[in-house]
This record gives structure tokens, sequence and C-alpha cells, in this order.
């Protein structure tokens, strides 16, 4: 863990990113890109030491209310997160100027936050997005080593629902030959059918590779599905996206089990539905990312 002064916290789109680097192990990680141009090593977490204070000020000289968000790039919810608690003092800021908040993460960690988040639900709107991959413990337990279980995800979307906290999962990467199962697709949707979630979200069946994390998952087929590496590189070369053998069938389940569910499923529509902010206060406001 290291320390770095920002220039800026706040994209055009109002999203934020308080930490660079993960702890979490997932093998398909993305961030591990060299495109992303990391200085430093991808588990030495770098902390912007000035991020409150420039989100402070951004929120301040903003003109109109909007959703604020984190966990892009880097899950808010890492370790480091119990220690330094950035994420809690930029809800903290949201709830004091009145903005909405969303976050996406992988770990039950944000429960200690409840407070705050239900603080801000009550007044605009607090949605948390959690990413589930796989169904079977043991086998997210290899792929997601360092984070909550799919079962742990589960149990706190639940109490999300009982505290009346809207949630969406995001259902990526989806591995092929490893978990593009229908059992998998049904565990995971059935999850999200108990908990009520929102929406959720889903590109297709496949994970996407390209420089820097493709080499980090190799390694990782080859130390825990012997093999499989081989398989990987016969039936894609080097492209970017690995689209399962299995992707029509299980995108045809996953959106017929959704609108049973009555679920939304439609990527477009959980964006428009994420970046919507609600004045529930009083006013009327209601407007996209400004």
């Amino acid at each position: 863990m290291h320390f770095k002064k920002a220039k800026g916290i706040l994209s055009s789109s109002n999203g934020m990113n308080l930490y660079r680097g993960c702890t979490h192990g997932c093998i398909y990680c993305d961030s591990r890109s060299k495109c992303y141009h990391f200085d430093h090593e991808f588990e030495d977490i770098e902390i912007k030491e000035n991020a409150l204070e420039l989100l402070e000020s951004a929120l301040f000289r903003k003109r109109s209310k909007c959703m604020l968000g984190t966990g892009s790039m880097t899950d808010p919810y890492i370790p480091q997160e119990d220690e330094i608690g950035n994420v809690r003092k930029a809800m903290l800021l949201a709830k004091k100027y009145g903005f909405g908040f969303t976050f996406i993460t992988k770990s039950n960690r944000f429960l200690k936050d409840m407070d705050v988040i239900k603080e801000i639900n009550d007044n605009t709107k607090c949605v948390v997005q959690m990413t589930m991959t796989t169904y079977d413990e043991d086998l997210c337990r290899i792929i997601e080593p360092n984070v909550s279980t799919t079962k742990e995800r589960f149990d706190a979307l639940m109490k999300l629902r009982e505290a009346g906290i809207p949630s969406v999962v995001w259902l990526s990467p989806v591995l092929p030959f490893i978990n593009d199962t229908e059992e998998n697709i049904k565990g995971i949707l059935d999850y999200c059918k108990r908990a009520e979630v929102q929406g959720v979200l889903c590109f297709g069946m496949g994970v996407t590779l390209r420089d820097g994390n493709r080499e980090y998952f190799y390694k990782c087929l080859d130390r825990h599905f012997p093999g499989m590496k081989e398989k990987y590189i016969s039936t894609y070369g080097s492209n970017y996206f690995l689209n399962s053998p299995e992707n029509s069938r299980l995108m045809r389940l996953f959106h017929e089990t959704c609108e049973r569910c009555g679920i939304m499923h439609d990527n477009k529509q959980i964006f428009e539905y994420l970046n919507a902010f609600e004045d529930k206060t009083g006013g009327t406001q209601l407007s996209l990312f400004d």
C-alpha cells in the first residue's frame, strides 16, 4: 500500500476510483491489462491521499445533483478500506451535498456502511451493484480467491432487500469450459430472484482477455485447470472476446428467466436506471449524469 496525490477525482460521467490496484486475486481481472498503465505492482494498492478533498470541492461546485459511482476499475471494498475508509467518507460527502451513489463490488464489507447507504437512499438513491459469476462455492474460491464467496454475496443482497436498498447484479464474466453451464446460470439467477434485485447486467457468456490480464489468467489456468490454457489458445487464439460455445443457449435461458421473474435484463434500461438521479425529499428533479 502506498499513497499518491491525485490531480482530479471525478470523471466526466461522475465516476471515481478511490484506490488503484486490488488484492482480491480474481483470475480473469481486466484491470490488470497493460492499457491501464499501472506503474506499480497490481497488489500494491495506491491510495489517493487527497481524494476526499478533491471530491468535496467538486461536489460543492456542481450546479445540479446526479448519481456518483465507484468500482469500475478497482473494487472499492478491498481489505484496505477497513483501515482507510475512503468509500464511507465519499458516501458521507454524497449524503452531505445531496447526491446519489452507486458502487460495484464482490465483497460483503459494504454491510458495515449500511447506515450511510440507507440514509442516502432515503433522500435520493443508493444502488449496490454486486458481481456474481459462479454459483459453485468451491469454484468461486478458485477463480475469486480473496473475496466474499457467492453465497456470502447473496446473503448480503438479502440484507439489502430487507433494508429496502436497491441492487443490481453483474453476471460477468462467464468463463468458457469452466462455468458456462446451465446449472451455474440458473443458480445465480435464482439468487437474484430471491434477493429481488432490480436488474441483471450481462454482456454475453464469455470473458475478455488482452495484454496483461491474458498472461495472468493463463498462469492461473495452468495452476488450477491443467490443460485448459491449451484449449483456450487452440479455440480462441489471441481474440479479445472469448465467446462461450454455449452463448446462444445460455443467453436465451438468461433472458427468458429474467423476463419470467420480472427482473430487468436489458443493459441499456439498467444503465438508465443506475444513472437516473432521484430526489425523495419532496422535489421532482430527475436527471441523468450531468
